[in-house]
């Protein structure tokens, strides 16, 4: 498994090597352009603590709330001031009020449709990151949480007029229109630990650091670390294949997913990654699957 991903490494390199010229020879989309960049130009995992949310809030620094649960849940309980837009089609119609010079913090229930719903808004033009661990495992874990909460719903704001490339809106238009269709691109662990079993045509993709890959991975996985220029990497990916992407927790699995499925790629996150003890007991490891090194 070792050589797998020394072998991924090594073209990831020759391809970035090489990125100039291929930028320069190969006519990309507006869509592939943006899409590349998200990893060429990221400054960070784009996902950020709720406690960092609080206190951006609290020093009444400029920013945007977005809860993408359910209608139901948002009027449940959400942050105040925060706005709904389920993850799916309502996502796409969003586009016409979201801001595009501050931040957009979003929320969903665990970290992972938040970080596919991140990965688009990003590749639209939206300055977004998401909310680690969302609602359940992270705003609501957060010291001081209660005083932010309100049943009081926040109406969406007037149109910002930003203008988007049509291929790029097309491309988000339909990401978020299969949503209520097809499911939210998340297998659980049970789920895809059957599929390998049985068999089935399925690459795993683990985003995970170098050093974590090796000291234990899913059998047959390869390794693209989740790092500035990984979408090199994505090269060596058939598009006849269906991946399973994880991460830790799968926050940032989430994002890969957004922008392999942008690219054209059958990819989906698995349900809590790898497993941390946030996520217990969900995960791969904390359901007891095999890992070899």
């Amino acid at each position: 498994m070792k050589k797998i991903r020394i072998a991924v490494l090594v073209m990831a390199a020759l391809l970035l090597s090489n990125l100039a010229v291929t930028a320069q020879s190969t006519k990309m989309t507006p869509l592939e352009k943006a899409a590349m960049a998200y990893f060429a130009d990221f400054p960070s995992s784009r996902v950020i603590p709720a406690s960092k949310v609080f206190a951006s809030i609290d020093a009444k620094e400029k920013l945007f709330l977005l809860d993408i649960r359910t209608a139901a849940d948002y009027e449940k309980g959400h942050l105040k001031g925060a706005v709904n837009a389920p993850f799916g089609p309502a996502l796409t119609a969003a586009l016409a009020w979201l801001p595009d010079a501050v931040p957009v913090y979003v929320n969903c229930y665990t970290g992972q449709t938040a970080g596919q719903a991140v990965a688009v808004l990003v590749v639209a033009g939206i300055n977004a990151q998401s909310i680690q661990y969302g609602w359940n495992l992270g705003i609501t874990k957060t010291e001081g949480y209660e005083a932010r909460v309100t049943t009081t719903a926040t109406p969406a704001p007037e149109k910002t007029g930003m203008k988007i490339d049509p291929s790029i809106m097309t491309a988000v238009e339909a990401y978020f229109a299969a949503i209520p269709t097809k499911g939210n691109n998340i297998w659980a662990a049970d789920k895809i630990k059957a599929a390998l079993d049985a068999k089935q045509d399925l690459l795993v993709v683990s985003v995970q650091q170098a050093k974590d890959y090796d000291a234990g991975h899913i059998a047959g996985s390869i390794n693209i670390p989740f790092v500035k220029g990984m979408q090199t990497g994505f090269a060596q990916l058939p598009k006849n294949k269906t991946f399973v992407v994880h991460c830790y927790s799968g926050q940032t699995a989430g994002q890969v997913v957004g922008i392999l499925r942008l690219l054209g790629y059958d990819a989906v996150s698995m349900k809590s990654g790898m497993g941390t003890p946030v996520t217990a007991p969900s995960g791969w490891v904390n359901e007891g699957f095999p890992v070899v090194k």
